[in-house]
């Protein structure tokens, strides 16, 4: 079958292909329920039964779900696909229905051209507005870049592509393998790129690099290789955009540099307070707080140490900035068991097949398997550990006394309480009372009452640095859905189309009308669009196919016309005298030949006059 004859879920056609990414394809369609252009995007068929893409593109779908916002491209629907290939086999096929947009991608549009100062405030205000609604429903993009914005023909952006979104609600073991790093390395944050855990602000480095990108025309760091960008993120002294264009000022430098920080703590705390600053800085007043100046965080690692960092293993570093995130080769069983004295301990790092030198600090890093040359496995182990390597690495410079204490800070020992069955408001002021951050999900539950805290992530009990953010998941009561299009429909049929909707059909009450048929419905209580919590019982009011025939005797011709002719009741209507007549019909009606009352919709009626 032709992918143009194809149809999902039993309502949308699958037209022409629109856009390729890393993980799956997507098609421009038709809603056939609703007649509506959708875009539908598919998991790759080599993908779909990986349980790591799976949960990536579900997770898209959940997270983009929470949002509904212009800047925010919609998900209307999500799913899987059952399929047979030629041979019989089952197939998944997993799929997102969104909002169509026309327009260009942000990358594209700057490929083209250089963006007026103008293009640029108003794209990055789109883009910041779109990061506070997904923050405030808990969820953090992690790859907030130029070829994840669309610009419609109106100029209105629209933010896209939440596949690796984290709610923080991903607790499987492939979600947590997988989700240090990733995202774009032009992009990344100095703790992505270190593979630390990433927050709200996070997405705002990311969105302070797209600025930068937009003023400056370039972004503030390239590289031949992905890790070496990354690297620079990490470690290297942010250039003011007007370096590379005189014309951006002063108070645009102070707020895109202050977005930039390396530490997260001295950025914009949210989106509603950058897309302010911004603001502000473009009419020419100056930001709400200085831009911070920060030495590189390797500032105390030695020349020949920061070489080994940022070389090691360039190529292999690659895998991880790819949109797959991590390889899948098997551990390698040659690596070499290389112990050593690290400090007072031992080397850390021998199942890598790294050589670490001895505590005076001299002597170089090597990567060797037995038979001396570079290890096989490297790659995937690197691929599946880099949050471990860079931290590690940091944490054995620090035990040779290469890096101040103040670069990895020890853990300030605050227990997460038990917030658990407590009112969010209750729960909120609790952890802020301890002195952590909160961060609020919603979260359907056929179970818990609205407004009561289903789980935290970290769990109660956990011991966390201060100013940790706490996801607090909140629940909204039952999973909502909405009301579909009933009219016209039979009753069996519209019975079928509340269960497709997970709906149940409720009383049946019949009812007049001049224009519905008999047995089709008229209306819904609740009505067409109305959200709703899966299960709620619709009532139905069905058409009898038949009308109220009012009582025009007695009235004038004119007058009873309009009230026959009128919506509610639509007749034809005729005039005749009661009797053979020679003379003047009369204008006052003396008789109908359908008497008031019930009557069949649609009939013809005759109005008797007298003769004159």
């Amino acid at each position: 079958m032709l992918e143009s004859q194809r149809v999902i879920a039993g309502r949308y056609e699958v037209g022409s292909l629109i856009g390729r990414g890393g993980m799956a394809d997507v098609y421009e369609g038709v809603d056939t329920r609703l007649g509506r252009t959708v875009a539908i995007k598919l998991l790759k068929s080599d993908l779909a039964n990986d349980p790591s893409f799976e949960a990536r593109f579900r997770q898209e779908a959940q997270a983009s779900a929470r949002m509904a916002h212009p800047t925010i491209v919609r998900v209307y629907d999500a799913g899987e696909e059952i399929t047979r290939d030629e041979y019989g086999n089952e197939q998944k096929v997993p799929y997102i229905v969104m909002e169509y947009v026309k327009g260009e991608l942000l990358r594209d549009i700057m490929h083209g051209r250089r963006l007026s100062l103008q293009e640029a405030i108003d794209y990055a205000s789109g883009v910041l507005t779109a990061l506070e609604i997904s923050h405030r429903a808990g969820v953090i993009h992690r790859d907030i870049k130029a070829a994840n914005v669309m610009i419609t023909d109106g100029g209105q952006v629209k933010v896209m592509d939440f596949g690796i979104a984290r709610a923080v609600s991903d607790s499987s073991a492939t979600m947590a393998h997988t989700s240090g790093i990733v995202g774009t390395a032009q992009y990344f944050s100095p703790e992505q790129a270190r593979g630390e855990t990433v927050d709200s602000r996070t997405d705002l480095y990311s969105a302070g690099v797209l600025l930068y990108e937009m003023l400056a025309g370039r972004p503030p760091f390239k590289g031949e290789t992905a890790v070496s960008v990354a690297y620079q993120h990490v470690s290297e002294a942010v250039p003011a955009p007007s370096s590379f264009d005189p014309s951006i000022t002063a108070e645009l430098d102070q707020v895109v540099l202050r977005a930039l920080a390396k530490n997260r703590e001295d950025r914009f705390q949210t989106a509603e307070e950058f897309r302010e600053n911004l603001l502000a800085a473009a009419a020419g007043s100056p930001a709400t707080a200085p831009s911070p100046i920060h030495a590189s965080p390797l500032a105390n690692v030695s020349t020949q140490q920061t070489e080994i960092i940022r070389n090691v293993a360039d190529d292999d570093f690659e895998a991880l900035f790819r949109d797959s995130g991590v390889t899948s080769n098997p551990l390698p069983s040659e690596a070499t068991s290389n112990t050593g004295p690290v400090g007072t301990g031992t080397n850390p790092f021998a199942t890598l097949g790294v050589e670490i030198p001895s505590t005076n600090g001299s002597g170089p890093v090597r990567l060797l398997t037995r038979s001396g040359g570079p290890s096989k496995g490297l790659i995937w182990t690197i691929g599946s550990a880099v949050g471990v390597i860079f931290v590690g690495l940091m944490i054995w410079l620090v035990s040779l006394g290469n890096l101040g204490a103040n670069i990895i800070p020890s853990p300030s020992g605050i227990d997460v309480a038990n917030v658990v069955s407590q009112t969010y408001t209750d729960g909120y002021s609790a952890l802020t009372g301890q002195g952590l951050l909160v961060q609020k999900v919603t979260e359907p539950s056929d179970t818990i009452a609205v407004d009561t805290i289903i789980r935290t992530d970290p769990p109660a009990g956990t011991t966390v640095p201060e100013r940790t953010s706490i996801i607090v998941y909140v629940s909204s009561g039952k999973n909502t859905v909405l009301v579909p299009t009933l009219a016209n429909l039979t009753e069996s049929a519209a019975s079928a189309a509340l269960a497709a909707a997970k709906l149940t059909l409720g009383t049946i009450t019949q009812a007049n009308s001049a224009t519905v048929p008999a047995g089709q419905v008229i209306e819904s209580d609740p009505a067409l669009n109305t959200q709703i919590a899966e299960g709620t019982a619709v009532n139905l009011v069905i058409s009898n196919g038949k009308v109220m025939v009012p009582d025009v005797r007695n009235l004038s011709v004119s007058d009873a016309r309009s009230a026959l002719l009128s919506p509610e009741v639509g007749f034809t209507v005729s005039i005749t005298t009661k009797d053979a007549c020679t003379g003047t019909a009369g204008t006052i009606v003396v008789d109908q030949s359908i008497l008031p009352g019930l009557a069949p919709q649609k009939s013809a009626i005759v109005l008797y006059v007298a003769c004159q």
